[in-house]
């Protein structure tokens, strides 16, 4: 039986933003970003007829499914993250211009490991990282992953541990690894935080303002105006903190309304935002929505969230079918994650009158979303739309 769809208004808003960017070195993410081999701006597709069956005024979807190289946003923040806990490491910021430049200026700093807890694609990311760049890596997942999600990170030349266990019990044991390290080669490259450990998932947080920023430069060359609705998938919190980052100072005047979408039996900053502190959401967390099956937020997140983020709701993964289906019908090839977004605003649009209230999310409303992934699982994805991946991202 599908689970109801649960509904929060976030009356309380603290009006908390994100930090300004952390500085200490001269470039910036996008910087990085456009070094980095294959970089390109992904699509940002205006969508009338799919704005008109949901009976919004405009629908602007950012197609994360190629990014990089890989299938899924995740690259931007896993490659900033390590970039600046490299040059931390080397005690300066190298001159490159090519990724085989950088590679040989961290020879001083060798071996280095680079260490991560994923649901897939952010670990496949820090393996990727790690590959461009000549160094190891060790990803841990939890039990049930797919294994198709496996193999990616496999293909990148990492080592991959399966923990008997939650997403939450990988990133605590990825943390041990790196702490019983004799030598304290292994670098924690982790898209969330806990007491003790802010800068790296803070630096996670700014590589991932690359979306932000290519979203801008393309509304502007359509000559449209910010959208009214962002739509935000929210696991731990990070693209949130990263929207925040963007759009928080609109968010707090009210010209710009953030809407969070999490699976149902794992929606943490849901349940942390209406509780007034973080809180953790017991499992098992099944979701197919597999990037999103996180117990606990980041606690680095969580206040640049609970302070802007107008509205949350927690879906069946039915909801994201569906979303796949109809992204299909247009085009966009999205995973389970991916179509989240969607997803959230047709379940919002059925079930949660007061978040359509608050979003005002009518006939008037220009509405962003971001397809965060690709086809990650083929076969569930030719299973769930009827066909295989037409581009498929190795």
């Amino acid at each position: 039986m599908p689970q109801p769809t649960r509904c929060f208004v976030n009356d309380a808003r603290s009006g908390e933003g994100w930090p300004p960017p952390s500085g200490g070195i001269s470039s910036t993410p996008i910087d990085l970003h456009r070094r980095l081999p294959g970089y390109a701006p992904t699509p940002l597709h205006r969508l009338p007829d799919l704005a008109a069956e949901l009976g919004v005024g405009d629908l602007w979807v950012k197609d994360e499914s190629s990014r990089l190289g890989l299938p899924a946003f995740k690259m931007l923040g896993a490659s900033w993250a390590s970039y600046r806990s490299l040059v931390e490491r080397l005690g300066h910021e190298p001159e490159w211009s090519t990724i085989e430049e950088l590679s040989a200026a961290l020879d001083p700093i060798r071996p280095i490991t680079l260490c991560s807890a994923t649901d897939g694609n952010h670990g496949r990311a820090v393996a990727r990282t790690a590959r461009l760049l000549g160094l190891s890596a060790r990803i841990f997942v939890p039990s049930g992953t797919a294994e198709a999600r496996i193999a990616a990170i496999e293909s990148e030349g990492a080592t991959v541990g399966v923990v008997d266990g939650t997403y939450d019990d990988a990133v605590a044991h990825s943390a041990e690894v790196a702490a019983a390290d004799p030598d304290g080669r292994t670098l924690v490259v982790s898209d969330t935080s806990w007491e003790g450990y802010q800068l790296v998932p803070r630096w996670v947080v700014e590589g991932y303002t690359t979306v932000f920023d290519e979203i801008d430069e393309a509304v502007t060359a359509a000559g449209a105006a910010t959208p009214d609705v962002v739509v935000i998938q929210i696991g731990v919190g990070a693209l949130a903190a990263a929207a925040v980052a963007r759009y928080g100072d609109d968010a707090r005047d009210g010209r710009v309304k953030l809407l969070g979408v999490e699976p149902v039996s794992a929606d943490c900053m849901l349940a942390s935002v209406a509780a007034g502190h973080p809180v953790e959401v017991p499992g098992p967390h099944d979701s197919i929505m597999a990037g999103l099956n996180c117990g606990a937020p980041s606690l680095l997140a969580y206040p640049a969230v609970s302070g802007s983020f107008a509205a949350f709701v927690g879906i069946d993964d039915e909801w994201a079918v569906g979303a796949m289906r109809d992204l299909d019908r247009f085009g966009i090839e999205a995973g389970e994650t991916g179509g989240a977004g969607l997803g959230g605003v047709r379940a919002a649009l059925a079930d949660c009158p007061a978040v359509v209230e608050a979003l005002r999310l009518g006939p008037d409303a220009s509405v962003l979303l971001i397809c965060t992934e690709g086809a990650t699982d083929p076969a569930f994805f030719e299973k769930v739309v009827g066909h295989p991946p037409r581009n498929p991202v190795a």
